[in-house]
């Protein structure tokens, strides 16, 4: 009789480890690939890495022209060399010259 009753509990020992196991796999899924899963958390710290460099950058562009409205401001140097680079302006009584390019050779 014993060997009867031991297919049965050999039967319900498995369907319970087959339970287990799909039970621990769900949720190991959903840890990996849930709201708050592993995945997610990766994603995000990259995109904080990402915005912590983009942060940076835009704060150290702030920083320069904060210096550009100061010199503009402050710097009548500065205004003059302005000028003469980007409006071609040039003092009273001075000479311009132009000269051709040094990669055009004459032959």
């Amino acid at each position: 009789m014993a060997p009867a009753r031991e297919p049965a509990t050999t039967g319900n020992r498995n369907l319970i480890t087959i339970w287990l196991l799909v039970i621990i796999l769900v949720m190991l899924g959903y840890a990996i690939f849930g709201n708050r899963g592993v995945v997610r958390i990766i994603k995000t710290e990259r995109q904080k890495e990402q915005l912590a460099a983009q942060l940076t950058a835009l704060q150290e562009e702030q920083q320069q022209l904060r210096d550009e409205i100061d010199r503009l401001q402050n710097d009548k140097d500065y205004w003059e060399q302005l000028a003469r680079k980007k409006l071609g302006m040039v003092r009273e009584g001075e000479l311009i010259y132009h000269l051709p390019p040094e990669n055009s050779e004459k032959r």
